[in-house]
């Protein structure tokens, strides 16, 4: 087990040798002003306070949780477009949280992002072949300036587009296609990790099969490794190695893919997945919804001890004062951050 911090722990299912992302004890605090001019700091924003994780080589970690959770801040900040306010990322055994000019734009040859909007995501001015070349001009040296067209058909044959469309401009192509090209630019600098900040959820259900089936081939073809970050608990679970579970800035429970969908511990966990809905109508008197009561806690203002107390039927006196650190509980076979974790079962929740 590795001891990130005081604040979380976590068991990582194989050696570190094959560790390719290392994210420890990562916290991103925006600053809160108050005044026009003389503008006064009066608070923080703790968009994310303390994560800490392991990514393996062609591995996919689902990242999931309620809008606000903290989920896209810590997508950027795995790509450096973000400052983190304290913590340790590494990639490839470097550190990345410091790196400036040169030494970021070298380091995110390494990591690249799909975003979520295909139809903002890229220049309606531009070209395809302009936007699935743009990193070449970034990094001239990956491959050689009369090669780059050809490089561009290649990448757009890749992701299933047509290269003699190399020409055509974003609003002539579907939701669907200009996914396809976000991704065939996330690929040109052949990177180890590619970071997919919800890259399914703006399109069509059919056309969403198409893109993870797309992906799960990609990461066999390229040996990619993926942060996946999704608030589709179903798409997660069908493309995901392991799952991690967010709830206001935090990591409250991680495992693999059978752990956290039919073994879990933490509380939000459990309510997230009893609100999925069950396909076959015969399962669903079998199945206990949980219904949670309150809003989500401001990120300015989160709640001591444990931030899912206000909101928890679990919670007690020791949940106030005393923080739950994300570890292995004895009554669990993975990590959860919660003082009283306890299996529940969940039947065929995303099935």
């Amino acid at each position: 087990m590795s001891t990130p911090s005081t604040q979380q722990t976590e068991t990582e299912p194989s050696s570190a040798s094959d560790v390719i992302l290392s994210v420890r004890d990562v916290k991103k605090y925006f600053p809160l002003t108050q005044g026009i001019v003389f503008k006064k700091t009066i608070g923080q924003v703790k968009a994310v306070d303390g994560v800490s994780f392991d990514l393996h080589k062609g591995e996919t970690l689902g990242i999931v949780g309620e809008s606000g959770c903290g989920k896209t801040t810590l997508g950027r900040l795995l790509m450096g477009l973000e400052r983190a306010t304290a913590g340790s990322i590494k990639i490839n055994g470097q550190e990345t949280t410091a790196l400036e000019g040169a030494g970021l734009r070298k380091m995110r040859r390494n990591i690249q992002v799909v975003l979520q909007d295909p139809y903002s995501s890229l220049d309606p001015r531009m070209t395809v072949g302009d936007i699935v070349g743009e990193p070449f001009d970034v990094h001239p040296e990956v491959v050689p300036k009369k090669g780059r067209r050809q490089a561009v058909r290649d990448l757009l044959d890749v992701v299933g587009l047509n290269p003699d469309h190399i020409n055509r401009y974003p609003h002539q192509f579907s939701g669907g296609q200009r996914q396809r090209i976000g991704i065939a630019r996330a690929l040109a600098l052949r990177p180890d990790i590619i970071v997919c900040d919800e890259p399914v959820s703006a399109l069509d259900v059919s056309v969403q099969a198409q893109v993870v089936n797309l992906f799960e081939r990609l990461q066999d073809e390229f040996a990619l490794s993926y942060v996946f970050i999704a608030h589709d608990l179903s798409v997660v679970r069908h493309i995901s190695d392991r799952v991690g579970v967010m709830y206001l800035g935090k990591m409250v429970e991680i495992g693999d893919e059978m752990q956290i969908y039919e073994r879990p511990t933490h509380p939000y966990t459990q309510a997230l997945l009893s609100a999925v809905p069950v396909p076959d109508p015969t399962l669903r008197g079998h199945r206990d919804q949980i219904v949670l009561e309150g809003d989500v806690p401001s990120p300015a203002n989160p709640p001591s001890g444990c931030r899912f107390r206000t909101r928890c039927w679990k919670a007690q006196d020791i949940c106030t004062t005393d923080e739950p650190l994300l570890q292995l509980r004895d009554t669990s076979d993975h990590p959860s951050a919660c003082h009283f974790a306890k299996v529940r079962d969940v039947i065929h929740a995303t099935d």
